[in-house]
């Protein structure tokens, strides 16, 4: 009983990491990408999404309570779970690593992220183009930042692979290999994007 209920809070773990979650990231990049065409161009897009309707609801419920659990349970797999080599293999059992690893830095990262632009648009302070310019102008910062859209990006994109293995829609060793080059696809277009945004800002 004990591990069926763990069987299905790891299921519902790894939906809430693609769906919502994922899917909220793929946005934020998108939306965030747009610093490459100017100050104006980014600033249009983030009042765009300030001006959608029930806003505080979905940030609520689609965002910051999927988020919560996920960041919760996933620092419970990441400090309870054991690698397994003869499993997984080298490559596999390295991902396997580097999921909780960077789960954790990612976590961190957020937890930041958060507190410099939507506490403090709370707080009354502009979130724009600007305030991203001043928190970037840090190279200290600026390092920080590209560590965590890059380790937040991986986590996504490995755990992708994850949820195909735990959903069952990649069960065979075939559909699981292509899935890895998949995932890493995934991975590197996202990082360009990511990357290429905060340097825009800079």
């Amino acid at each position: 009983m004990a591990a069926n209920k763990e069987f299905q809070y790891r299921k519902l773990h790894s939906l809430l990491g693609v769906i919502p979650v994922g899917i909220f990231l793929v946005q934020h990049l998108v939306v965030n990408h747009f610093a490459t065409k100017g100050e104006e161009a980014f600033n249009q897009a983030a009042h765009f999404m300030e001006s959608l309707p029930f806003r505080y609801a979905l940030e609520i419920f689609i965002i910051f309570l999927p988020i919560l659990f996920h960041a919760i349970y996933g620092l419970y797999i990441a400090f309870t779970a054991k690698t397994s080599v003869s499993r997984y293999g080298f490559f596999r059992n390295w991902m396997f690593v580097l999921q909780r690893v960077s789960g954790v830095v990612t976590l961190i990262f957020i937890t930041w992220h958060v507190w410099e632009t939507r506490i403090q648009a709370a707080l009354g302070q502009k979130v724009d183009f600007n305030m991203m310019q001043d928190i970037l102008s840090n190279p200290g910062m600026m390092v920080f930042y590209i560590v965590g859209v890059v380790s937040t990006i991986f986590h996504f994109a490995n755990g992708l692979w994850s949820f195909g293995v735990s959903w069952g829609l990649t069960v065979t060793p075939r559909s699981q290999r292509i899935s890895t080059y998949v995932t890493l696809a995934i991975f590197f277009a996202l990082t360009f994007v990511g990357v290429r945004t905060l340097f825009a800002f800079a």
